[in-house]
C-alpha cells in the first residue's frame, strides 16, 4: 500500500470496506433470522486504520456516502433485532507492556475501534491482559495505569478476559474493581489456567463487575481436556462444557469455536434436546 499514490490507496480502502459494510449487513440479518443474538465484529473492518502512515477519516473514501449508509443500516437492524456487537482486537493490542512505543500504538487500535463501535453501536471492546514482562503485579500496574490514560469512548467500552497463559480470574478482578472496567469471563481459560477460585465463584464475581448484561467466553478444547494440549478451540461446544451455574443468568454467551454459526447452533439445539432453561431464551449466543 506503500508504493501506491493516496488516490489509489483510498481507492483500495474504500473498495474493501465497502465490502466489509455490506457483509456486517448480511451477516446481522443472518444472526436475526436464526435467533442469534449478539455478533462479534471482525477487527480488520477498516483495514491500516491506526496505521501510523496509512491512517485515514472514513469522510476520505470514494464511497463515504454508501458506507456510511451500510453501517447505518447495520446498527438499526441490529437494535431492532436485539443483536449485541462486540469487538475483540488481536493479541498485540497491550496495555500492560513495559514499551511505550507498543502502548502507543495499541491505544491507536483501541481509538479505532471505539471509532468503529460508535458507529455500528457495538458496546465491548474485550482485551487480554497481555504479558507478565517477568513481573506480574507491575505489568497489572502498567494495566491500571494505561486504562486510566484511556478516552471516554474507549473506556466506557473495554472489558478484560482472563486468558489461558498468564492471567487468571483472580488475577484481574482487582484490577476491574479498582478501574470498574468489567470481567469477559472466559470459562474454557480458567479451566486452562485454573486459580483458587471455583468456576461458580469466578463466575458470580464476574457478574458483580458489570453495569450492563455481562459478557462470558465459552469453548471446548479441540483435543478433549484429556488430550496433550486443552488450549486450542474445537469446531463446536460439548453441551457439558456449558458451566450450569449460567443457566437462568441475564448474560450474553460467546460462543468462540471454529465451526462458528453452525457451533451457536448446535448448541442451541442440544440444550433444548437436554431441556435446560437457557435454551428458551434465543439471545445468548455469539459465532466468533
Amino acid at each position: 500500500m506503500l508504493k501506491l499514490s493516496r488516490d489509489e490507496q483510498l481507492d483500495r480502502l474504500s473498495t474493501t470496506i465497502l465490502h466489509n459494510a455490506s457483509s456486517l449487513v448480511r451477516a446481522l440479518s443472518y444472526c436475526s433470522e436464526h435467533g442469534i443474538g449478539s455478533f462479534r465484529v471482525n477487527s480488520g473492518f477498516l483495514p491500516l486504520k491506526s496505521h501510523p502512515r496509512l491512517t485515514y477519516r472514513l469522510d476520505e473514501l470514494p464511497d463515504a456516502l454508501l458506507i456510511g449508509e451500510l453501517l447505518a443500516v447495520s446498527r438499526s437492524h441490529a437494535d431492532n433485532h436485539n443483536i449485541r456487537r462486540t469487538f475483540h482486537p488481536d493479541q498485540f493490542t497491550l496495555l500492560s507492556s513495559p514499551h511505550d512505543h507498543v502502548i502507543r500504538q495499541s491505544l491507536d487500535e483501541l481509538d479505532y475501534h471505539a471509532e468503529l463501535a460508535e458507529l455500528i453501536g457495538a458496546d465491548v471492546i474485550t482485551l487480554h491482559g497481555g504479558g507478565a514482562y517477568g513481573d506480574k503485579e507491575s505489568a497489572l500496574a502498567r494495566l491500571v495505569e494505561n486504562i486510566d490514560r484511556l478516552p471516554a469512548q474507549v473506556r466506557s467500552r473495554l472489558a478484560l478476559e482472563n486468558d489461558d497463559r498468564t492471567y487468571t480470574p483472580q488475577d484481574l478482578l482487582p484490577v476491574c474493581e479498582q478501574t470498574g472496567v468489567p470481567l469477559v469471563y472466559d470459562v474454557h481459560h480458567h479451566r486452562c489456567l485454573p486459580d483458587e477460585l471455583t468456576v461458580e465463584e469466578a463466575t458470580q464475581k464476574a457478574l458483580a463487575t458489570w453495569n450492563r448484561e455481562p459478557l462470558f467466553h465459552l469453548s471446548s478444547p479441540r483435543d478433549g481436556w484429556q488430550g496433550k494440549d486443552s488450549r486450542p478451540h474445537h469446531d463446536y461446544i460439548d453441551p457439558s462444557d456449558f458451566p450450569s451455574c449460567w443457566f437462568d443468568r441475564n448474560l450474553t454467551v460467546e460462543v468462540e469455536a471454529k465451526a462458528k454459526e453452525l457451533a451457536v447452533e448446535r448448541l442451541s439445539g442440544d440444550l433444548v434436546a437436554q431441556k435446560h432453561p437457557l435454551a428458551r431464551r434465543r439471545k445468548h449466543y455469539l459465532a466468533a
